[in-house]
């Protein structure tokens, strides 16, 4: 599947495990689905590349990158080619920057995490999770909504029960 004539927006949280500051990395697109996620114990220029290679290796080159003023993106993106695609503007990276608070509240009720491989393995399948049930119900009738709800739902629990 490679989207390369999407938008994608970058940005990285930071995490507690066991007293230790880690950085979970996220690539969303332009609909607001999680691409990638990623977790590392350092912010720099290492993390960044092997970040946008392992989203750029699954989902082609972008248009347009959108990040923070964080030097390891601008780093990373010069290293890959692919600097002049990189946008820095003002609240320009909104999109995930909000895309990171259901997974907070997540985290919160899971009450941390304690090693660095479960943060990981959350972190995809909330991903997935996540991808599954965001449907915007304003850009569609009430009647596709709940079609697609339930089809979600469906595929939901067919993927719980597989795992039993």
């Amino acid at each position: 599947m490679h989207s390369s004539n999407w938008k994608w927006h970058l940005d990285e949280v930071f995490l507690k495990i066991n007293g230790e500051r880690h950085y979970l990395w996220r690539a969303d697109d332009h609909e607001g689905e999680v691409l990638e996620s990623y977790v590392t114990k350092k912010r720099d220029k290492k993390a960044a590349l092997k970040f946008m290679k392992k989203a750029m290796r699954r989902y082609g080159s972008p248009n347009e990158i959108v990040t923070n003023k964080l030097g390891s993106y601008g780093a990373a993106a010069r290293e890959l080619g692919c600097s002049r695609k990189q946008v820095t503007k003002r609240w320009s990276n909104n999109r995930v920057e909000n895309s990171h608070l259901p997974f907070r509240r997540r985290e919160r009720a899971m009450l941390r995490f304690r090693r660095m491989h479960s943060l990981q393995k959350f972190a995809s399948i909330h991903a997935s999770f996540h991808n599954l049930f965001n449907s915007q119900r304003s850009l569609s009738k009430r009647s596709t909504f709940k079609l697609n709800r339930d089809a979600a739902l469906t595929e939901w629990r067919s993927l719980v029960t597989s795992y039993k």
